[in-house]
């Protein structure tokens, strides 16, 4: 997680008192167990989404406090999604939405608008979209983050490699004379 942002989020005092009661709990702290995008866990993807859509609904003087809440549990299902489980039924990304749904509800009293946002969080994979403007904000959100999460990871991979740290410094020389 960026360390800039991370600042940013623990300093919001306003952020953190409608993430804290959720935080806090000791079920969602499992989700620190669970990778989500390479080394990102499912709590900082969580974490991270929850404080775009604050900073993003409160902007547009939506109901960031639901957008926030949601956010934070839209990933809630605690279980290695990269592993075939017997358990599950269908491919993860067409139900873990209503699994995080299910499980947030059996901890905390959400609102329609929570459980909507928390279930079509995966439009447009799922042909179901959300009814609010905060829903389809953690879409977008969602894949940016998830994007974000993976470019970090890839790019670092890369220039770990000589040949592409070279390669990457020789096209930057080309890009520059030009």
């Amino acid at each position: 997680m960026n360390i800039y942002l991370k600042d940013l989020m623990e300093k919001d005092k306003e952020f953190q008192a409608i993430i804290s009661p959720i935080i806090s709990n000791p079920t969602v702290q499992e989700m620190k167990k669970y990778r989500q995008h390479y080394e990102t866990s499912c709590f900082d993807h969580c974490y991270m989404a929850s404080y775009y859509c604050y900073l993003i609904c409160k902007k547009y003087n939506l109901d960031y406090k639901s957008a926030t809440r949601a956010a934070m549990l839209h990933d809630l299902f605690l279980y290695d999604w990269r592993k075939r489980d017997s358990n599950r039924k269908g491919l993860h990304a067409f139900t873990h939405g209503k699994c995080a749904c299910k499980n947030a509800c059996e901890l905390f009293d959400l609102n329609e608008k929570e459980k909507d946002i928390i279930i079509k969080h995966m439009w447009p994979v799922t042909i179901a979209f959300p009814k609010s403007l905060e829903g389809f904000i953690l879409t977008f959100v969602d894949k940016y983050c998830a994007i974000s999460e993976s470019l970090d990871v890839i790019k670092s991979r890369l220039f770990m490699k000589k040949a592409f740290r070279y390669a990457y410094i020789f096209l930057s020389l080309i890009i520059i004379k030009f």
